[in-house]
């Protein structure tokens, strides 16, 4: 009897951190289309997109190696994202239209700090 008392709590736990990953945010896209989300924590932006029908090219299929699945985030939430690396960075030097809130799609996991946020898809993720 304990023992199923303890399954049931493990797996109503494992419910409500599910439920916990999931946030929504919007892309949008260089005509000023808005494309509302919901994602599961965890995901890359790039696949996030994807997943939706979003048209955010990465040529490289998220190896890091372009700079097609360019996104541009508002500051309040570029400031909370995990820092660049140097690869990265090295890679949006090649990106139009690049902005001081300018990072990569395949390299921005989906956390909890990113709900409610829009990001912006430049002409040259387009």
């Amino acid at each position: 009897m304990g023992r199923s008392f303890a399954s049931s709590l493990n797996t109503q736990g494992a419910r409500r951190s599910f439920a916990q990953e999931t946030v929504s945010f919007t892309y949008i896209d260089p005509t000023g289309e808005e494309f509302p989300v919901e994602a599961e924590g965890g995901k890359h932006l790039l696949d996030v997109a994807h997943d939706n029908n979003i048209e955010l090219e990465g040529a490289c299929g998220g190896e890091l190696a372009c700079s097609t699945c360019h996104l541009v985030f508002e500051e309040k939430i570029y400031d909370k994202l995990p820092p660049m690396s140097e690869e990265e960075e090295d890679m949006l030097d090649l990106a139009f239209e690049l902005t001081d809130t300018s990072r990569l799609g395949c390299q921005i996991q989906v956390t909890k700090d990113l709900e409610g946020m829009t990001v912006r898809i430049p002409d040259d993720g387009y």
